[in-house]
């Protein structure tokens, strides 16, 4: 029978479990401020040619579009594929960051696979 031991938590395992109740609080508000970080930084990528510029936010939202005049000449395929190219680099480089700002972030935790 287990007589007088309540629920086996001792003093020391109860600033433990409060400790983790600070650190996850903790981690919470780093995450929100990281994610209004995310949201007002502007991250661009460009095609391999200079000719279009693409803006996005670091939580990847379109902001803009920059086509520059020598880009409308070289036809509909020619300037689809080049704001392709620089839509994808914008998204790499915003992913990118999003990954370090998120391994920054978590890499006080000491969680395996983090």
């Amino acid at each position: 029978m287990n007589q007088g031991k309540g629920f086996g938590l001792g003093l020391g395992k109860m600033k433990e479990l409060a400790d983790a109740f600070k650190k996850a609080q903790q981690i919470q508000d780093d995450a929100k401020k990281l994610q209004e970080e995310l949201e007002t930084m502007e991250i661009q990528g460009q095609s391999e040619d200079g000719l279009v510029i693409v803006t996005m936010s670091g939580n990847q939202e379109p902001l803009k579009v920059e086509i520059k005049d020598a880009a409308l000449g070289k036809g509909a395929a020619v300037l689809s594929a080049t704001v392709t190219s620089a839509l994808k680099d914008a998204y790499q480089k915003s992913t990118e960051t999003m990954r370090e700002r998120m391994e920054k972030l978590t890499g006080n935790l000491g969680l395996p696979g983090m």
